[in-house]
C-alpha cells in the first residue's frame, strides 16, 4: 500500500474511534437525567392549605340552614378539604363566631357525618349558643382549617340574625276539578301562607317540607258556631289523633257538616290519604278519602286561620297568635 492510501486509513479509524466514545459520553448523560428528574418529583412536600369549601350554621332543633335568632342554640358545620402533592391531610378545623357569641373566637369542629338543610358536611362544632341582644342582620364568621405541613387557610361565611315573630298572612281553599262547589271531598285543598319560613321541624318532628301523610278532621261549632278544619298526624280515629301546630281554620258558615257531627279526611288505612305540602313560607293540604260525605254550603264567606304559636319560623321566633283572613273576593270556600 502506498504511503498516502494508509495515511488516509488511519484517519478514519481515529475519527470512528472517536464517534464512538461521543456517542456513549451522550447516552450516559441521557440515562443520569431522567434518574434525577424521577427522584425530584417523588420528593415534592405538600405546601397548600386546606380549605373549607362550604359552611353553614343552623339551629340545634331545626331542619333548614342560614338563619338564627338571639339566645338561639346553634351548630357549625363545614365542608373542608385537603390539597397537596401528596396532601398531609387536615389536622384541625376551627371556627370564629365571636360576631354571634364574643367569647367564641378559635371553637373546634369535629369530623364526622352531618347533615343540615339537607346538605352533607364533614365537620360540625358543638352546640353553641348565641347572645341575647344580637343585632339583626347579616353577621360574618370564618372557618380556619390547618394541615399536617402545618399549612394554613381562613374563609369567610356569612349567616342571617333574624328577631322578628313570624305572622299568619292568608289562607285560601281550591275546589277539585270536577267537584261540588261548598263540599269538601277527596282531592280540595287549603293554603296557609306566613310571613317567613318556616321551620318544618317545628311543626313535625323530622318534617322536611316535602309530601307527607297526614289527617284532617272537619268539626262540627255547634249550633250555629263555624264549622272548622284542623290537622293531625295520620292516626285512627278522631279522638286520638295529635294534632299538628298550624292551628285552627274556621270556615263562617255552620253548614259544612250536620249538627254534631264531624268528618275526617284521608286517616290510617283510608284509600288515599290526606297530605301536607311546604314550599317555605306556606302549606298546601290536600283533602283524602272522607269518613263519610259532609253537607254542601250554599254561603259565600271568608274563612279565618288561627295559628299555632307553637311553629317557629326558620331563626326560631314562634308565629304570633294574630289571625289572618282569607284574601280576595268573598266566595263559596271548597
Amino acid at each position: 500500500m502506498s504511503r498516502p492510501l494508509r495515511r488516509t486509513a488511519l484517519c478514519v479509524l481515529v475519527l470512528v474511534a472517536a464517534g464512538s466514545l461521543t456517542l456513549g459520553r451522550t447516552v450516559s448523560a441521557y440515562t443520569d437525567s431522567v434518574t434525577t428528574a424521577s427522584s425530584a418529583f417523588s420528593a415534592a412536600a405538600d405546601f397548600v392549605a386546606p380549605t373549607a369549601t362550604a359552611a353553614a350554621v343552623g339551629r340545634s332543633t331545626a331542619y333548614l340552614t342560614g338563619y338564627i335568632n338571639q339566645g338561639a342554640t346553634y351548630y357549625v358545620y363545614a365542608n373542608v378539604t385537603d390539597a397537596g402533592n401528596p396532601a398531609s391531610g387536615t389536622a384541625t378545623v376551627t371556627a370564629n363566631v365571636s360576631s354571634l357569641t364574643p367569647s367564641d373566637t378559635a371553637v373546634p369542629l369535629t369530623p364526622g357525618t352531618y347533615t343540615a338543610g339537607g346538605t352533607p358536611y364533614n365537620y360540625r362544632s358543638a352546640a353553641l349558643t348565641a347572645a341575647s341582644g344580637l343585632t339583626a342582620g347579616s353577621q360574618s364568621y370564618t372557618i380556619t382549617s390547618t394541615d399536617h405541613a402545618a399549612n394554613s387557610g381562613t374563609q369567610s361565611f356569612t349567616t342571617i340574625v333574624d328577631n322578628t315573630p313570624p305572622t299568619a298572612v292568608d289562607v285560601q281553599s281550591t275546589n277539585v276539578s270536577g267537584g261540588t262547589v261548598g263540599r269538601l271531598e277527596k282531592g280540595d285543598t287549603f293554603t296557609l301562607t306566613y310571613s317567613g319560613t318556616m321551620d318544618p321541624y317545628s311543626i313535625l318532628a323530622g318534617w322536611t317540607g316535602a309530601t307527607t301523610p297526614v289527617a284532617v278532621a272537619l268539626v262540627d261549632g255547634g249550633g250555629s258556631s263555624t264549622d272548622y278544619l284542623q290537622v293531625y298526624t295520620s292516626d285512627s280515629t278522631p279522638t286520638n289523633l295529635d294534632q299538628i301546630p298550624v292551628g285552627t281554620i274556621y270556615l263562617n258558615s255552620s253548614n259544612y257538616l250536620h249538627a254534631g257531627t264531624f268528618v275526617t279526611f284521608g286517616v290510617a288505612g283510608s284509600a288515599v290519604p290526606s297530605t301536607m305540602t311546604s314550599n317555605g313560607v306556606s302549606i298546601t293540604v290536600v283533602l283524602g278519602t272522607a269518613s263519610t260525605t259532609p253537607a254542601t254550603n250554599p254561603i259565600r264567606s271568608a274563612m279565618t286561620w288561627s295559628p299555632s304559636t307553637e311553629a317557629t319560623d326558620i331563626a326560631g321566633n314562634h308565629t304570633t297568635a294574630a289571625t289572618a283572613t282569607q284574601s280576595g273576593t268573598v266566595h263559596v270556600n271548597f
